[in-house]
């Protein structure tokens, strides 16, 4: 049976090879949104009681388990074809203060920027300045350091790096790699390839790796001669106007920021709350940046997904976007990998595609469904808690999708 959404194979150079399968059916939303603000769900509960409900039981829910944790804060969002539908924050944003968080506040996006980086990747083929099959020793020839990297191993490609199909382990074995300050970040890189190896041979298996996209971001940022933090600004960031977005949480943010909490068990169940690592990490998080180095909010997070919904198709062509959104991965054809994003299948036939982060005293998820350009975003400053951020993203959103899809 023929995955509803267009397949692409292994690409061979700029040319995109895919099946000629058809394409998923989008969405008909019947609900007009146009005049949708965040204050919609509290100030029209007459209009659609049933989708206000199901919108009112995720934030309860949220508040619940925000409360129980009683630790910090989760800030969320959802959103419509570039309109904010619903959005608020439980809890605080930090706890010297317990100044309550609010949708504007800032949070660290762990892995969602692997994300950012494969977005960047594609603009970059977009434009013939790197190809997907380039092998990533035409840019970083440091590669070759890598420890049982042999002459008969085939060569790392870009498109490889960015499906966590190139065979590398997940974290580099050197003590430090993921320390020290912002502005050194590409010599951890390099000081890490030679405690990097190995774990598969590259394009035979999915192996979600860290160290493979600091490696990517570090290669694209030499393909074209430009520090890789500029480059996505002056690429994605400025372009998107997430304004609210960055990789260095300067002065003019840093009023925004929610301090980030490790929560933890301890002994006889004691609770152990440590804010010192998260904020050792604002100012230092070794060769972490391409892979996890990004700031956000909800908002502005809702805006890439967006452009990967296809709402700008100046700045990307959907070409590239349907091979990014597509599974790249061999083990399934309805749950994988694409270029930098995790597709899923649900009941309804409908593609979801997200990505989770997780670091030091922050966790956060993005999930949209690029044909009814609904998205949903959540935020929290603390690691653990009780609420699965992904599953009930994931949950409310596929009744959203039943809902207003409903005749």
């Amino acid at each position: 049976m023929d995955c509803p959404r267009n397949f692409v194979r292994p690409l061979k150079g700029n040319t995109l090879v895919v099946n000629k399968v058809k394409r998923m059916q989008k969405v008909t939303l019947l609900l007009t949104l146009v005049a949708i603000h965040s204050a919609f769900f509290t100030a029209c509960t007459t209009q659609n009681p049933t989708l206000d409900s199901v919108v009112e039981q995720f934030a309860e829910q949220i508040k619940r388990d925000v409360e129980e944790d009683n630790v910090g804060s989760i800030t969320f969002g959802i959103y419509h074809e570039g309109k904010t539908v619903y959005s608020d924050a439980f809890g605080v944003m930090d706890r010297k203060t317990s100044r309550p968080a609010q949708p504007q506040h800032i949070y660290r996006t762990g892995s969602i920027s692997k994300s950012i980086t494969a977005v960047l990747m594609m603009l970059l083929v977009q434009d013939g300045l790197v190809r997907l099959d380039d092998p990533v020793s035409k840019f970083l020839p440091e590669i070759g350091g890598i420890q049982n990297f042999q002459g008969q191993t085939p060569a790392i490609t870009l498109q490889q790096l960015a499906t966590h199909t190139s065979g590398l382990i997940r974290e580099p074995e050197m003590e430090g790699a993921a320390s020290g300050p912002i502005d050194t970040w590409e010599d951890k890189i390099l000081s890490s390839i030679p405690h990097t190896y190995f774990q598969a041979n590259p394009g035979d298996e999915y192996s979600y790796s860290n160290i493979g996209y600091g490696i990517l971001g570090l290669a694209l940022s030499r393909a074209v001669e430009v520090p890789f933090m500029n480059l996505v600004e002056e690429r994605i960031f400025h372009p998107l106007e997430m304004t609210s977005t960055t990789f260095i949480v300067d002065q003019t943010l840093s009023d925004r920021l929610a301090s980030g909490y490790v929560y933890t068990q301890g002994i006889n169940q004691q609770r152990v709350i440590d804010g010192s690592t998260p904020l050792q990490e604002h100012s230092g998080r070794g060769y972490k940046v391409p892979n996890g180095g990004v700031y956000s909010t909800a908002a502005d997070l809702a805006k890439l997904a967006e452009l990967m919904s296809g709402s700008q198709p100046q700045l990307i062509a959907p070409k590239l976007l349907e091979a990014m959104m597509s599974i790249q991965t061999p083990e399934s054809d309805t749950d994988g990998y694409g270029l930098g994003f995790s597709l899923s299948l649900n009941k309804e036939g409908l593609w979801w595609v997200s990505h989770g982060g997780s670091v030091a005293g922050y966790n956060a998820y993005l999930l949209f469904q690029p044909d009814s350009r609904l998205s949903i975003v959540l935020l929290r400053n603390y690691s653990g808690g009780m609420t699965n951020l992904g599953a009930i993203a994931r949950e409310v959103g596929d009744e959203l999708l039943g809902l207003l899809s409903t005749p």
